[in-house]
């Protein structure tokens, strides 16, 4: 599962650099760079890896430019190649999964010396995964569920561009935060507190939503809020489905 592990913190460290600085080429090469070091710190150093190492590079890469493309171009369908990317990389990576070698090196010897209770026999592809898996939910999430919204025509509901006038704020910080709340509670097995946040977001949502003001500025909110949310929380439970694995 380390080739898994190094797309996803590859992805992740890519999308939280862009969200801290909206450059062009930094992020990618944040992120590549990022994925080729803590692969080299998990004892990746066999030709097989090195090679996979290469094509994680190239892959974190070309995300880069295909979400700052999927994103600048006015196209709606311009949204769908950034997520056929990420689609097929994962998917590339499961099936491939089972040829990387179990991770070594620094990494391993690190997680031995710690005494926290919670990495108490934890192996370093599991760790890796983790850390993967909770950073895709940061920033990474957020671009996913952009993109969908754009691919759909909802995150422009009006002709001039611009959502439509709303007191909701916040939402890329939520997002993230519910992200990790609904990850961390399924992990811990504890699937129907996860609901609670699920059910809580719509209760503090539903009073603008149901207003009977403005009932057209009230259904393009509602179906941006759907979507927007169900696929936010897609990517936390898809993110539990490949930890069970």
């Amino acid at each position: 599962m380390s080739w898994l592990a190094m797309l996803l913190i590859g992805l992740a460290a890519t999308d939280l650099t862009h969200s801290a600085r909206k450059v062009k080429v930094l992020p990618q090469v944040v992120g590549a760079l990022v994925a080729l070091t803590v692969g080299l710190l998990v004892g990746m150093t066999t030709g097989r890896d090195v090679v996979a190492l290469f094509v994680i590079a190239a892959v974190v890469l070309v995300w880069g430019f295909a979400v700052t493309w999927g994103f600048g171009h006015p196209a709606q369908a311009a949204a769908w190649l950034p997520l056929g990317l990420f689609v097929l990389a994962l998917v590339a990576a499961i099936a491939c999964s089972g040829l990387a070698p179990e991770a070594s090196g620094p990494l391993v010897r690190w997680l031995d010396s710690v005494s926290l209770p919670v990495l108490d026999g934890l192996p370093a592809d599991r760790f890796l995964l983790l850390l993967g898996a909770f950073g895709i939910q940061l920033s990474t999430g957020n671009v996913l569920v952009r993109l969908v919204l754009k691919s759909t025509g909802t995150i422009n509901p009006r002709r001039d561009g611009g959502m439509p006038p709303t007191q909701l704020k916040g939402g890329r910080l939520l997002g993230p935060l519910e992200r990790v709340f609904i990850l961390a509670l399924a992990l811990g097995g504890q699937v129907t507190a996860a609901s609670v946040v699920v059910a809580a977001k719509g209760l503090l949502r539903f009073p603008e939503l149901s207003s009977r003001h403005e009932q057209q500025t009230v259904h393009e909110m509602t179906e941006y809020f759907l979507l927007g949310s169900f696929m936010s929380w897609l990517v936390a439970l898809g993110s539990y489905v490949l930890l069970l694995g």
